[in-house]
């Protein structure tokens, strides 16, 4: 709990931050001087053959026109993905439909999408792929280190007992808590619930109503097919990965039930003021950089 109190207060600490041009178009062609010859000389010889040789360029307009619209009609009915190259102030995204954004320019935020609510589902193989990416990036894993040392200090879990031996279990149940729930609940569930893992940031609307958007993603999730339903893969997913941590590798005295469900709760929490930094730090990282906030769509 302490933990969630030292992230909570950063949050809090961090929340003051928060807060078209023209196109050229090209000159058209043809209207100078000849131009306006040609357009005399045509009046004055206009023929048989001038008039067939005008309508056989019409018909040809005509049928590029037809052919445009259709290639138009086409181009909406396909989903619209994230584009390689976001409006600026926006975090890139790959070609899966995941950001490459980092919170506080340091840890794995993969899972995040800012101003693309219209994003295509992510694939079973990518939701495994970017999962994997998150929880064995070099700074997750440093991450994992500082928790081990705050552990540490405080000496919960005296089980672990203390100096290196007590450092690596430590160490060795953060890194193994993390993993699991990111899998279960980023990976494995959303593949077999059909739901999808990422956080759409809403970015638009009052401090509050941001904040109160973000809590409820915690119990309400898109699934793959679009719509918003029940967050089975957070809520049963950090039930499953509190149950296996606390039964398999963590100090014999914390295996009870009350305890597996104080790990629960206290997943739940974290994960909650996770979301609530994730729909926020859009709006830090542009006041840091003095970049303009993007058009939603």
């Amino acid at each position: 709990m302490k933990l969630i109190r030292f992230v909570f207060f950063c949050l809090l600490a961090l929340m003051p931050f928060v807060a078209c041009s023209a196109q050229d178009f090209p000159r058209s062609k043809g209207s100078g001087r000849d131009g306006t010859s040609q357009a005399l000389v045509s009046v004055v010889s206009f023929d048989s053959q001038d008039s067939n040789q005008s309508t056989s360029q019409n018909v040809g307009q005509s049928t590029t026109q037809t052919d445009d619209k259709k290639s138009d009609d086409k181009k909406k009915d396909v989903p619209n993905a994230p584009s390689a190259t976001p409006p600026p102030g926006t975090a890139p995204v790959t070609a899966e439909g995941t950001s490459k954004d980092r919170l506080f320019y340091a840890l794995p935020n993969f899972l995040t999408l800012e101003n693309a609510q219209d994003a295509p589902p992510l694939t079973t193989g990518a939701k495994f792929k970017v999962v994997a990416k998150g929880s064995f990036d070099p700074v997750q894993v440093v991450w994992y280190g500082f928790l081990a040392g705050i552990s540490q200090a405080e000496d919960s879990e005296p089980g672990f007992g203390q100096g290196a031996e007590g450092y690596g279990k430590r160490y060795g149940a953060y890194f193994a808590d993390g993993t699991i729930e990111n899998f279960f609940t980023g990976a494995i569930l959303p593949s077999i619930f059909r739901q999808d893992p990422r956080y759409f940031q809403s970015g638009h609307g009052t401090f509050w109503n941001r904040t109160g958007y973000a809590i409820s993603r915690i119990f309400v999730t898109r699934a793959d097919s679009g719509r918003n339903e029940f967050n089975v893969s957070e809520i049963f997913g950090s039930a499953i990965a509190a149950g296996i941590s606390n039964y398999s590798y963590h100090p014999k005295s914390d295996r009870t039930i009350s305890n597996t469900a104080s790990v629960w709760g206290s997943q739940v929490g974290y994960d909650t003021i996770t979301l609530v930094v994730k729909e926020f730090w859009p709006d830090i990282r542009r006041k840091i950089r003095k970049q303009p906030k993007p058009e939603s769509h």
